[in-house]
């Protein structure tokens, strides 16, 4: 799930923007920098020079729809428990974003609008609502890991952030379903069960 204030490249959440202004913003460039050097991203700058993609951030974002959300699912990330995200086609259309694609890379912030995370996309799918697996509903590590709780919790979801558009949110309900991995910072790897 993914907030509807992802801005273009390198912008950030409008009231990341609002609170914090050129703060926020150089928080996030060196976050950037710090990231890229660790993900080695742009390491031959003395021979070729920097270029737009090492020297130009990703989009920074948030997941959820509240500050509160957007903490809980991040510290999902950093344990190395959600590796999944989805997003509504409506909600992307509505925000005039594109659909992900594979090897993109983003900046996901805090509640607060703090960079703490880059990813990057390795999968991206579109499906319906009822054809979500349950294979995909664990990996985005949320409540149980079950189909049924991600079902009736991305309802809730889907329902907030599509009030007022006339999207229904039923089986039909055609989403982007994005996997991921941490870039920087290093993550611990899921617990995979017990070994055998």
């Amino acid at each position: 799930m993914m907030a509807e204030s992802e801005g273009p490249a390198g912008a950030l959440p409008d009231g990341a923007q609002a609170d914090g202004g050129d703060a926020a913003a150089d928080e996030v460039v060196a976050f950037w920098e710090t990231a890229r050097a660790h993900a080695k991203i742009g390491r031959l700058p003395v021979v070729t020079g920097v270029g737009v993609t090492a020297a130009v951030p990703p989009p920074a974002w948030s997941f959820g729809d509240n500050p509160a959300l957007a903490d809980e699912l991040l510290a999902l990330v950093l344990a190395g428990e959600k590796t999944a995200t989805t997003t509504s086609v409506a909600e992307l259309e509505a925000a005039g974003e594109p659909i992900p694609q594979v090897g993109e890379l983003s900046i996901l912030l805090d509640g607060a609008g703090h960079p703490r995370a880059l990813i990057r996309t390795t999968e991206v799918r579109r499906a319906r609502f009822g054809d979500v697996d349950e294979e995909y509903a664990a990996r985005e590590g949320e409540d149980d890991r079950t189909l049924t709780s991600w079902r009736r919790e991305h309802a809730k979801y889907f329902r907030r952030v599509l009030e007022g558009t006339g999207t229904p949110v039923d089986d039909d309900l055609e989403l982007v379903l994005e996997t991921f991995e941490v870039v920087h910072p290093r993550v611990p790897k899921r617990a995979r069960g017990p070994r055998g």
